[in-house]
């Protein structure tokens, strides 16, 4: 097709920025005028039980970041020197990093082509290879699509292993009905600023079970025993979300659902207006409702295997107007540092490796004009 001819953007076309609205300076004004700016207060309590209530489960305990949320949850679990934690392997470091805090041992599942998530055959093989040495199973919900959740649940049960369900990019996204972050055992969101909502940073740990929630704030609260002076008889950690971020986030709460409208809008534009080339993007399932937290492309697969139109010459053709995009995630298996650990697919493939050389996350900022993506699109298609 040739090249597109678009003027290099003045202002940066970014994958996925914060959008402020302004009822959060309001719930942050009101941290300043009680001078309650430090770890807890209000705005903390009040986004707990309205992140709680908005994804259907008991309770929550307000953090630091989603990477804290996993880690104290793999706490709760149970995961300690040498145990075996299955963790999706498509994903972004921060779902497996966790494990080696406590000295466990990462297996790496391939995920699936349906939903891009962590297959369910492979997971049961990797349960029945590593049988009665796995203390945990970690899944991701990539870009906002939900993974086969039920049958990731059954699995769990089934060899009596608890959940961790990483539902960092998902937040608002649903399966069969059920809100995202409320499958597992526990169950981890995000609020880092590139996220569907932000607190500037944060994120959430969230369970029905009380005394799990309850014993993750002691530890996120430097483990301090109940006495007069500063006693400690276990090692804490400073994961706590100050009260003015999370001022911020009641505000982002209440635009939650509007922030998803949005997102879903700019996947389906890209779908429409991409048809036209070999490319196809991610995919989910019928019986499920993502966010749309990032719409990704890849390109069909004998193109791709050429090398005429690869995913980094998109991306450069992209960077060079001005405009963000990224490579899907590197797999772990593949990492470096990870070099030593065990990957279970089915069949021989690779479906996560498939997918990261053929695919592309492309701007989803929900600020993004019409016009705007129509000019990204042209790009796009200038490449093939």
């Amino acid at each position: 097709m040739g090249q597109a001819v678009i003027d290099r953007f003045k202002e940066k076309v970014w994958l996925s920025s914060p959008t402020i609205h302004g009822e959060e300076q309001k719930f942050v004004q009101r941290a300043f005028d009680t001078n309650w700016v430090a770890p807890l207060g209000e705005n903390v309590d009040e986004l707990e039980k309205e992140m709680a209530a908005y994804i259907g489960v008991k309770y929550g305990a307000a953090l630091a970041s989603g990477t804290s949320a996993l880690h104290l949850a793999l706490k709760l679990a149970g995961v300690g020197n040498g145990d075996v934690v299955i963790c999706s392997d498509l994903t972004f470091a921060a779902t497996v990093n966790p494990v080696s805090y406590e000295n466990g041992i990462q297996v790496f599942v391939d995920c699936e082509y349906d939903t891009w998530n962590m297959d369910p055959k492979a997971l049961e093989a990797a349960l029945k290879k590593y049988r009665g040495k796995v203390r945990a199973v970690v899944a991701a919900n990539l870009y906002g699509v939900p993974a086969k959740l039920d049958e990731l649940v059954c699995l769990c049960q089934a060899y009596g292993v608890p959940l961790v369900e990483d539902a960092a990019e998902s937040l608002s996204s649903t399966y069969k009905g059920r809100q995202t972050g409320s499958f597992g055992t526990y169950n981890c969101v995000s609020f880092n600023g590139n996220k569907i909502i932000t607190t500037s940073g944060g994120g959430m740990l969230l369970s029905d079970d009380k005394g799990a929630i309850e014993k993750a704030r002691f530890w996120a609260t430097q483990a301090r025993d109940p006495a007069p002076w500063y006693q400690h008889s276990e090692i804490g950690y400073n994961y706590r979300m100050s009260n003015v971020a999370a001022g911020i986030g009641r505000g982002q709460l209440m635009h939650l659902d509007e922030h998803r409208k949005r997102k879903r809008e700019i996947y389906e534009r890209y779908r429409e207006g991409l048809k036209d080339i070999p490319v196809t993007m991610n995919p989910y399932l019928e019986c499920s409702e993502p966010n749309f937290w990032l719409s990704c492309m890849t390109i069909e697969r004998k193109l791709a295997e050429s090398g005429k139109v690869t995913p980094e010459k998109i991306r450069r053709a992209l960077d060079e107007k001005h405009v963000e995009s990224r490579p899907i995630w590197k797999p772990m298996h593949l990492q470096p540092v990870y070099r030593d650990r065990d990957f279970v697919s089915v069949d021989g493939r690779d479906a996560g490796a498939d997918i990261f050389a053929r695919g592309l996350c492309l701007p989803s900022d929900i600020k993004m004009t019409e016009e705007t993506q129509d000019k990204v699109m042209e790009i796009i298609r200038g490449c093939f």
